[in-house]
């Protein structure tokens, strides 16, 4: 995979803005960040679920 320098960063960022729009991009962010906030947020209530079964199960051997 190439090196992508600051110069090229900005080239790419550039063309995505003529692309889409300032408008779209900020609402394209908004919806991303959200998107990694749900994913977390499911891994870590996924994690949670798990120990406490975990848990439970351990007791049970007893």
């Amino acid at each position: 995979m190439p090196n992508l320098g600051p110069t090229e960063l900005i080239i790419i960022l550039l063309i995505a803005v003529l692309l889409f729009g300032v408008g779209r991009l900020g609402r394209l962010g908004g919806e991303l960040g959200k998107g990694i906030r749900e994913f977390r947020r499911g891994i870590r209530d996924d994690d949670a679920n798990a120990s406490e079964k975990g848990e439970s199960s351990e007791d049970a051997e007893d």
